[in-house]
């Protein structure tokens, strides 16, 4: 019975270091910086997901034209309402190109953070595109569209004062099925190399299951730092799978991530 023990133990240690070395969570905290109060998801909702989940918030105000939060008299209200809520943090989604014109830098910097995407800009035609919605989106020509796209973004990393890209390489809904054939790796080190100069993070977002495991790789051989967001849409969403398995897949560390800091709330 000895000689069992004694050969059983170092099978027993082999396959505990098999079962850990295979998990799918992550040796750090997990924060997720795109978390919106939406559908019927309340504050107090949040807190007791975010417990359950293990998953640190940040929740994020929709703040442009056209959204109900879109000048700078609404924003003390808006950091009032976070005062009773201190774990979280509080960010500013900007929304359109027009925002950088719409708050003053005093309001911008009450947030924590502040992160845009490039789902909504003005093509060289006029026409306000919002890429998300399949009916506004204009693609006379594809090549040409995505070209237009990628240095749009590029204008935006470079100027517009944000600290993360988010929803990073949506694509519309009519080029979405070829992701690869769009997201040439020219056009992702056109992204990458503007986000790196100006300190950008990029987020691997859960919704839309973006960037590809090509791009955060090139990213992270870059430099670049990375966050974690999911955008929902209302109160149905779950965990962090995708950007778990972009962790494991990718050899992400938690230096690899980028975190705001919170700002004084009085």
């Amino acid at each position: 019975i000895t000689e069992m023990k004694k050969a059983f133990l170092p099978l027993a240690a082999i396959l505990a270091f098999f079962v850990t070395g295979c998990s799918n969570e992550p040796d750090f905290k997990l924060t997720d910086l795109h978390v919106h109060l939406k559908g019927t998801l309340t504050f107090d909702d949040a807190v007791a997901k975010s417990k359950a989940e293990n998953i640190d918030y940040g929740i994020a105000v929709n703040c442009g034209i056209g959204f109900p939060i879109h000048s700078d008299s609404q924003i003390d209200s808006v950091i009032a309402t976070f005062k009773d809520y201190p774990q979280f943090y509080m960010a500013m989604q900007a929304e359109g190109r027009e925002w950088v014109n719409t708050f003053s830098k005093e309001s911008i910097d009450k947030f924590d953070y502040v992160f845009t995407d490039v789902m909504t800009f003005t093509d060289e035609k006029g026409r306000r595109n919002r890429i998300w919605m399949k009916d506004e989106t204009w693609i006379d020509d594809e090549q040409q569209f995505m070209d237009y796209m990628v240095n749009t973004l590029v204008n935006i990393l470079n100027n517009e004062p944000i600290d993360i890209y988010v929803n990073s390489t949506f694509l519309p809904e009519q080029l979405a099925d070829r992701y690869d054939f769009f997201w040439t790796p020219e056009r992702m080190d056109k992204v990458i190399n503007a986000a790196l100069a100006n300190n950008i993070a990029i987020e691997i977002n859960n919704r839309y299951q973006i960037p590809s495991e090509i791009f955060i790789k090139r990213a992270k051989k870059a430099g670049v730092k990375f966050t974690i967001g999911t955008n929902n849409a209302d109160e149905n969403f779950a965990g962090a799978e995708y950007a778990i398995s972009m962790i494991k897949k990718c050899g992400l560390k938690e230096s690899d991530f980028w975190l705001p800091e919170k700002k004084n709330r009085n």
